[in-house]
């Protein structure tokens, strides 16, 4: 009886989950001449393709889709790496004052993202780094190294000192031991931040509308509420069908990663 009752739960839940998804299907796949919001929920027509091609064609979403592919791959890696690196000399090195440097690297994520955004626009207009890929580069990747840190270091609290005194015994370099035995055994863990930093980035809205307004730096998500705003109502379903086009590369991710996902989140496992 619990089984079923479970099951139960189970399904009204997913499709509860699924309804939006079904909603932005439907509604996408509308001709722009057939589109009204009084019938969002009946399908009349399938022109998903020919509004797809419509949003890439009118919206400039093509070089946005180059951009934020670059910043979601680069800025994740240089994040991993780095907290890797952190955490990795916080427990292993024994980094003197070690817990006080995780307090100060980790400190970055106690204040709100909006709290930031008229500093960083100050900041970045006066550098020269305003409306650039590599200042775009440089805020995702200062934003994803906190989390990454605190991740690694939780995860190589979990290995034995024993590991590092062996290597250092063996005549292992520092840098050999973290390159060659601490990241091998927390691959897992860093696909995990990998892929979570990589989806907090292709969804990223706010840096982009703050430090960005060309075609080819914006993020795509920028870029999709810019269509919102120019195209209207009259074009809806061209807008959802970009929509539709954003959402499927983090859907491919989690799809293609979801083992090294599902045992990075347990930390303990590798």
């Amino acid at each position: 009886m619990s089984r079923i009752l479970r099951t139960t739960v189970l399904v009204v839940l997913g499709v509860v989950w699924l309804l939006p998804v079904y909603l932005l299907v439907i509604n996408a796949s509308k001709s722009p001449a057939t589109f009204t919001s009084t019938e969002a929920w009946i399908p009349t027509d399938f022109s998903l393709f020919a509004n797809i091609a419509d949003a890439m064609q009118l919206s400039g979403l093509s070089d946005s889709v180059v951009s934020t592919l670059t910043y979601a791959v680069v800025s994740p890696i240089i994040a991993v790496v780095v907290g890797a690196a952190a955490g990795f000399a916080i427990v292993a090195l024994r980094l003197k004052h070690g817990f006080l440097w995780f307090v100060v690297i980790f400190g970055g994520t106690v204040f709100p993202l909006q709290m930031v955004l008229l500093p960083l626009f100050d900041a970045y207009s006066r550098v020269g780094l305003y409306d650039t890929q590599v200042g775009m580069i440089i805020v995702y990747t200062a934003i994803s190294i906190p989390f990454s840190a605190f991740v690694m270091r939780n995860f190589f609290t979990g290995v034995a000192h024993n590991v590092f005194e062996a290597s250092v015994l063996d005549g292992a370099s520092t840098w050999r031991i973290f390159s060659r035995i601490y990241l091998p055994m927390a691959s897992s863990a860093l696909v995990a931040i990998f892929i979570l930093q990589a989806t907090f980035i292709w969804n990223d809205l706010l840096l982009g509308l703050t430090l960005s307004q060309s075609d080819d730096v914006r993020p795509i998500v920028t870029t999709l509420a810019g269509m919102q705003s120019t195209y209207g109502g009259a074009q809806m379903s061209t807008v959802l069908a970009a929509a539709v086009l954003v959402s499927l590369p983090t859907v491919v991710l989690f799809l293609f990663t979801q083992k090294f996902f599902a045992r990075g989140l347990a930390l303990g496992q590798y």
